[in-house]
């Protein structure tokens, strides 16, 4: 069935639209932190995949970091264990810290490499433990405690946090042309596996890779404000007025200090991106719109 002059007309207009943008990110690095329901629908997980493949032809160095919680939930529901969280962080006994990696560094890193090889990609798989990536601390969490004169320390196992980043390996793969895709497990100087945030590994990465951008996928519009606007254009400042008047609040909060702290330590622009959007990387990087919060050191 031929085109109509209409569609025909759109569709010369997107792709002129989006050459300044193939042009300006011509070699850029773009860190992808990739999760909720963009890697749980099936449309949406073909999309994401097309999306990537798509920027490393263009010339683009896509990296992609992605999460896993309601994957490993699944799983140790399946080994009969309980999931158990502090403050919305996992408690990780060694058990847990197993199926952990076995979900987020096999099953889940797997899946998305096979799914960008099915679009005609070149990927390779990693956890933060191959070619040292990721160094991690285990993660210290206190609590206040009525009748006591200190917080209290709350043990919550295998949580770490990023203490350093060694892009050795990820270099090594983006001029081998690859496409790298990291599970956010490190490893401590203990020895240990630590399992990590993965928007908090995603923006390190970014760091360290000096990034021209740094985009975390999530479950929502953006950062909307108290009327339910979409926020955007954010830099420092307007950041801080937003916690303090209570717009920025919950589990909001983490992902934007990430996303800033990017920002601040060498990464061009951070954006919260809708992954309920098909194709919401692609509409991010190749049209003026766009489809989430952009925040600057501007």
């Amino acid at each position: 069935m031929s085109l109509t002059a209409e569609k025909a007309s759109n569709i010369a207009e997107v792709l002129a639209e989006s050459l300044p943008y193939i042009q300006r990110f011509q070699g850029k690095t773009i860190v992808v932190k990739y999760g909720g329901n963009a890697m749980t629908e099936e449309a949406l997980k073909q999309g994401f995949a097309r999306d990537i493949v798509l920027m490393k032809l263009v010339g683009m160095n896509p990296v992609v970091v992605h999460g896993g919680g309601p994957q490993i939930g699944r799983m140790l529901e399946q080994v009969g264990k309980e999931s158990e969280f502090i403050n919305g962080m996992r408690v990780t006994d060694s058990e847990t810290m197993d199926i952990v990696e076995m979900v987020l560094g096999g099953y889940v890193n797997k899946e998305i490499v096979n799914l960008i090889h099915q679009h005609g990609g070149n990927s390779v798989g990693l956890t933060g433990k191959d070619g040292n990536l990721i160094r991690a601390t285990k993660m210290q969490m206190t609590q206040d405690t009525p009748g006591l004169d200190a917080p209290e320390i709350i043990d919550i196992g295998h949580v770490g946090e990023v203490e350093s980043v060694d892009v050795s390996v990820v270099n090594m793969l983006i001029q081998g042309d690859f496409i790298p895709v990291i599970a956010p497990i490190g490893v401590g100087k203990d020895g240990h596996s630590y399992n990590i945030n993965a928007d908090l590994v995603a923006g390190k990465v970014a760091e360290a890779l000096n990034a021209e951008k740094l985009m975390l996928l999530t479950n929502i519009s953006g950062l909307l404000d108290k009327e339910g606007n979409l926020l955007t254009g954010l830099n420092s400042e307007k950041v801080d007025a937003l916690i303090k008047d209570g717009t920025i609040y919950g589990g909001m909060l983490p992902k934007i200090q990430c996303a800033l702290d990017a920002v601040e330590n060498g990464v061009k622009s951070s954006h919260i991106v809708d992954g309920r959007v098909p194709h919401a990387v692609m509409l991010e990087i190749f049209t003026d719109e766009g489809v989430g919060t952009l925040i600057t050191n501007s």
